[in-house]
């Protein structure tokens, strides 16, 4: 937020500099971040003289230059080299002297003597835009005889020059939204500090009526709108605003539009109370209703920008019902001021916060108006902004106000009620504070003591302070204004470690995290509020920050592929992520909130050098990853395959029961709406379903056997619908204690095979950790497992 000094001056007297007072406002909560000048003319005509031309002759190697001679005071006679068409002899012009600084169009030119086709030049005749002053290049300035020769050309001007303070206001300061806040504040701060400073409270402007007027107002929900007031201010001449009124706003970065728009602009940004002006003769019925629209009623804004409003928008209308501007967020294209405005109906308001936020929010709108509707402007302070807007209307356009206010107040919005504890306050800040100089604080801050209590006060926080409605707000207040500097910190800090046990939740990631970690994945933390295209199961928020940010995510997926495009597109192709984060759903009414491990790869798995320049990663390569962090969880894994729109091959991991994983190759729909062209892999895991089911039992060492492993082979021919996880689950059912791995080494489909046939060669490791098996053990298990194969699956033995 900008904040004049020039314009802060308006509202408080005080001697000290800009960076004084700079300092003063970080130490009570607004961080001045930096104080900028501005000047009304650029560079303020420093080293621009008023000069007299004395001769004008062809330039001798240039037929569009001039060669002059100037006359600019005290005996000096410059040769200044000029290509204006309009130059000539016996002109008073304003000059730019050798080492003056000029701005055109923002670019800084140093004058400097030069030569310029051969002849000597030793400043420059201006014209208007090389000075800043306008737009306007169709020539020099040409002066007229009140101009003295030798004379600094700025003292013909009133020019303004100003400190503006950029403050980094916290969104709950909605007091300090102003320049009347900001110097309200500053005043408290300064006062209780025994600092020199004047302060005048606002107070109302006397109004002039003349005539009457037949406009009416409704206002359909008190809720929606608690306070609202209206003014008819007939005959305005709508022009340009003075200079004084144009630089306020241009020192706080604001383009003067006209009189009657500028100075809804300076009220709300010197008292924080946005007004609307609308064109009263636009209105139809001669009559402002107050309410909400039907959901799908179209609406153009200011900005031309047709919008389909839901239905919950506050809204200002017509008479006729026809809406005019969605409340104190945006008016609309055919009700606002325009250069043929004769007849204003001015609007101060109070509106609902949190209606004005959402519907700011639905249509993406973020205006200087709904920024402190939202957070909620001052109440009682509609009434005194709008007197002091209709008096600076009647001075600057001619207008006069029309009849009585219309007001719509039907129940005061009263101030809040706090007890103020003292001992609580020597508590939270660890020092004492004297009673009087507390009260002296709060009186500072408009804060009135209803009545002294036990060891406390009864007190009435004005209703603007919408951010202290508690003790420990008014205590956070105190400290403020008596300086957070004032309190001594602690020697010592103490606290209590707690440590995880290694069978918790937390464990359990942190283990898998450093596993991940150790095969080179990088771990990453999205945001949980996005987008989604099928809201049926998604959460939705009721005040979203954004339409970007309006519901609670349902996968982990889209934030790991935005991470993928974002990396590939810096050249950074080897995909390697994982996340823990939680997702949320919303079926049959009930809301469901879920923790996963989610990874994804793409790319190439090592890094590309002489013996392997290519090893592009796949679904394995995935599924080996998985593996590893499921080896120590002592889980019995099911295979199913699964039908997921995310992937477009997936398998799923259940045990007990209960799904622990999701595996497979990213859906080519959801590559291309992430603006991805590689092949990408993903898994996610369920967290809290593998802590409830992962042994708990302490790792056991075990000896290396004694004796070998036996190792056979098996080369099957078997349907193309049979999977290999139906033959490994097969397997696994053998009772032999002495069957160990088993493995899917080899798979040939083609040639030389029957149709409709597949081959599969797997491997069976075979082993008794007691002696060395005998060739009938082993036969035994072999010839067991292919009387399985060939009863459940048909399988034939290939040679």
């Amino acid at each position: 937020m900008k904040i004049s000094n020039n314009w802060l001056k308006d509202y408080i007297k005080t001697d000290l500099k800009t960076e004084k007072i700079g300092e003063y406002l970080t130490d009570i909560g607004l961080e001045v971040e930096g104080i900028e000048k501005y000047e009304s003319v650029k560079g303020s005509l420093e080293g621009i003289v008023v000069g007299k031309v004395l001769t004008c002759e062809q330039h001798p190697n240039a037929d569009k230059l001039k060669k002059t001679t100037v006359d600019v005071g005290n005996g000096k006679v410059l040769n200044i080299v000029c290509g204006a068409p309009n130059v000539a002899a016996g002109q008073i012009v304003p000059v730019a002297v050798v080492g003056t600084t000029i701005y055109k169009g923002g670019e800084k030119l140093v004058m400097q003597k030069a030569k310029i086709r051969g002849e000597y030049s030793e400043g420059m005749i201006c014209a208007e835009d090389e000075l800043g002053l306008s737009d306007d290049h169709g020539g020099i300035m040409i002066l007229d005889e009140s101009y003295k020769i030798g004379d600094d050309f700025a003292k013909y001007f009133e020019l303004t020059t100003d400190q503006v303070y950029e403050i980094g206001l916290t969104p709950n300061r909605t007091d300090a939204m102003s320049h009347y806040g900001v110097a309200r504040d500053l005043n408290a701060y300064l006062s209780t500090n025994q600092l020199h400073s004047e302060f005048e409270k606002a107070v109302l402007k006397p109004l002039i009526i003349e005539g009457t007027t037949d406009f009416q107002l409704e206002v359909e929900d008190s809720e929606l709108c608690p306070r609202y007031l209206g003014a008819v201010i007939e005959n305005v001449q709508v022009a340009d605003s003075p200079d004084w009124l144009k630089n306020r706003l241009k020192a706080i970065g604001l383009n003067p539009i006209n009189n009657i728009v500028d100075i809804t602009n300076f009220i709300l940004h010197g008292f924080g109370q946005p007004l609307h002006a609308f064109d009263g003769d636009q209105i139809k019925g001669r009559k402002v209703k107050v309410g909400t629209v039907k959901e799908g009623t179209k609406f153009t804004t200011l900005d031309g920008v047709e919008r389909t409003l839901n239905g919950a928008e506050i809204m200002i209308k017509d008479g006729e019902n026809n809406p005019m501007c969605i409340a104190g967020v945006f008016g609309g294209e055919n009700s606002g001021v325009s250069e043929n405005t004769k007849t204003i109906f001015l609007e101060s308001a109070y509106f609902n916060p949190v209606a004005v936020r959402k519907g700011a929010k639905f249509h993406g709108l973020n205006t200087d108006a709904s920024f402190r509707f939202e957070r909620g402007v001052d109440p009682n302070g509609v009434r005194t902004a709008i007197t002091h807007a209709i008096s600076l209307i009647e001075e600057l356009s001619g207008g006069k106000l029309a009849g009585q206010l219309l007001e719509y107040y039907p129940k005061k919005i009263e101030d809040h009620y706090v007890i103020l504890r003292f001992s609580k306050v020597e508590q939270i800040l660890g020092t004492k504070i004297h009673i009087e100089k507390i009260k002296e604080i709060l009186k500072s801050l408009e804060i009135s003591v209803l009545n002294e209590i036990q060891n406390g006060l009864e007190l009435s926080v004005p209703a603007y302070r919408a951010d202290v409605t508690r003790e420990i707000d008014v205590i956070e207040e105190i400290l403020r204004i008596y300086g957070y500097n004032k309190i001594d910190a602690p020697q010592k800090i103490s606290f209590t470690p707690v440590k995880l046990s290694l069978d918790d939740q937390d464990a359990l990631e942190n283990s898998w995290a450093r596993t991940l970690q150790s095969c080179g994945f990088n771990e990453v933390m999205n945001n949980s509020l996005t987008s989604v295209k099928d809201e049926t199961h998604a959460v939705k928020l009721l005040n979203p920050l954004s339409g970007d940010l309006a519901f609670m995510r349902t996968s982990l997926l889209e934030g790991l592929l935005e991470n993928a495009d974002y990396n590939i597109k810096r050249k950074n192709a080897d995909i390697k992520f994982f996340e823990f984060g939680k997702i949320y759903h919303k079926i049959a009414g009930k809301y469901q909130e879920r923790k996963q491990l989610a990874m994804l790869v793409s790319g190439r798995n090592v890094a590309e050098n002489w013996l392997q320049p290519k090893s592009a990663t796949d679904f394995y390569h995935l599924k080996s990853y998985v593996k590893v962090l499921f080896d120590k969880l002592k889980l019995t894994i099911d295979e199913k395959s699964l039908e997921d729109s995310r992937f477009s091959d997936a398998l799923e991991w259940v045990s007990d029961g209960r799904v622990v994983a999701r595996l497979g190759k990213v859906a080519p729909e959801l590559l291309k709406d992430a603006d991805l062209d590689q092949d990408c892999f993903y898994a996610e895991i369920e967290v809290e379903n593998c802590q409830k089911l992962r042994s708990t039992e302490n790792l056991k060492f075990v000896d290396i056997p004694k004796f070998n492993k036996i190792r056979r082979d098996l080369a099957l021919l078997i349907d193309k619908n049979v999977s290999y996880s139906d033959l490994y689950k097969a397997a696994r059912k053998n009772p032999s204690k002495y069957l160990g791995n088993i493995n899917l080494f080899d798979v040939y489909e083609g040639k030389n095979l029957p149709e409709g046939k597949k081959s599969y060669a797997m491997s069976f490791e075979l082993l008794n950790a007691e002696k060395t098996l005998e060739e009938k053990d082993i036969a035994e298990v072999m010839n067991s497992l292919i009387k399985t194969f060939q009863k459940e699956f048909s399988a034939e033995l290939r040679g």
